[in-house]
């Protein structure tokens, strides 16, 4: 078996430099300051001209050209590489070094390379866990014979950038998460006479997701109330559950039937998302009569509590969940509150645990929603089924409470 490659003794001194580059790029540098700092001290390491860090994109199929000294133009033309595709997408490809001593139309796709007059090339994977999510490669204008010891000085290089970019970039995208879960939550519960609303989400163990509420008031005076739960976590469920949002709220202003509004997001995300799956109720209050209309696509029946009476499971029809069936049957179950009734709309991480059946959640649930003020109700839930726990799933919470408005 061949021994690993290994530096030169007189590089361990620029090695170190790079180590501490990456090290400290950890603890204040943003991903794209970084990449900028790393690739000026490759450039100068190995006496290139270019140096180029191209970053996998989320379909995992092209290399988008991110940071780039000498080559900047390919970050701002926005160049994509398909992996497996000329020099840098055979890297990904190959997932090992690739030393090229003459560039032509043959072995590079990108025309800035033959328009720079580059000459040789070396290049390496950025390899996370043995995922590869990226390439880093350096160039010259003039000939020169790329060496072993050359490739593996970059592949040490490379392999500190990419631990630090994707640490960054996770950090990076828990914040996005953050603030754009917290951008599609209702800034404020609508005022409605007859109806009190309050409302609780959690994040499950600081990994903000696809779970999210929503009320609003529809054109015609009804009160559209909405709780759902994207299949996954992080930026790609919230960005997901954005869109349901916003497509729900749309079809919900054209359509009052509570089953033609999920049927047409269904319709929506089978054909633009694909694989995602989600579960949704959607409820329409009529706030003078207390009748609720509500379709429910795979979640959970809303507990319903009248005055002196326990919680209970609402008696509603639950079709498939969106995104799972062609065309599936969807239909609307019409409940009649009386006065001082109240509704608890919730996602799955507010009852289900770990080696606990689910149904002993929900009945604990049940037994802890009782008529009265909505934000009582919220404190209550939440202090006997999350208590001083860290929940592992999301939650959403929503409850409403119907009195009949006074006539004016």
């Amino acid at each position: 078996m061949a021994s690993p490659l290994r530096p030169p003794p007189d590089a361990e001194d620029k090695l170190r430099d790079i180590r501490s580059v990456t090290d400290a790029a950890l603890s204040h540098l943003g991903a794209d300051d970084l990449l900028a700092e790393l690739l000026g001290r490759v450039k100068e390491i190995l006496d290139a001209d270019t140096v180029a860090v191209l970053l996998l994109d989320s379909s995992g199929r092209q290399l988008i050209a991110t940071a780039a000294s000498g080559l900047e133009e390919e970050v701002r033309q926005g160049v994509r590489i398909p992996v497996g595709g000329g020099f840098a997408g055979r890297i990904a490809a190959e997932r090992r070094p690739v030393i090229l001593d003459h560039v032509d139309q043959t072995n590079v796709l990108n025309p800035i390379l033959l328009d720079k007059g580059i000459q040789s090339l070396v290049g390496v994977p950025l390899l996370v866990h043995g995922a590869v999510i990226g390439v880093l490669h350096v160039g010259t204008v003039h000939k020169r014979v790329f060496t072993a010891d050359d490739a593996a000085l970059l592949q040490l290089a490379a392999d500190r950038a990419a631990l630090a970019v994707q640490s960054l970039r996770s950090r990076e995208d828990r914040a996005a998460t953050a603030a754009l879960q917290r951008s599609l939550l209702p800034s404020a519960l609508p005022v409605i006479g007859g109806v009190e609303i309050a409302a609780r989400y959690v994040p499950g163990d600081g990994a903000v997701g696809g779970d999210w509420y929503d009320v609003f008031r529809l054109p015609w005076g009804e009160l559209g109330v909405v709780v759902g739960d994207v299949a996954g976590s992080g930026l790609g469920g919230a960005v997901v559950m954005g869109r349901m949002r916003s497509a729900l709220r749309s079809y919900a202003l054209e359509f009052p039937d509570t089953a033609v509004v999920l049927r047409k997001l269904d319709q929506k995300m089978q054909y633009f998302e694909g694989d995602v799956m989600a579960t949704v109720s959607y409820a329409v209050l009529d706030p003078a009569s207390g009748q609720v209309r509500i379709s429910a696509a795979g979640h959970f029946p809303p507990v319903v509590a009248a005055p002196g009476r326990r919680g209970v499971l609402a008696e509603i029809a639950v079709d498939a969940p969106i995104g799972v069936a062609d065309e599936p049957d969807r239909q609307v179950t019409t409940l009649a509150l009386v006065p001082g009734a109240v509704l608890c709309f919730f996602t799955d991480g507010l009852v289900e645990r770990r080696n606990k059946p689910l149904d002993d959640g929900i009945d604990l649930l049940c037994e802890t929603v009782s008529p009265g003020p909505p934000e009582t109700v919220c404190l209550s839930v939440m202090r006997a089924l999350v208590g001083s726990e860290h929940p592992g799933d999301d939650i959403a919470l929503l409850v409403l409470r119907w009195q009949r408005e006074a006539p004016s």
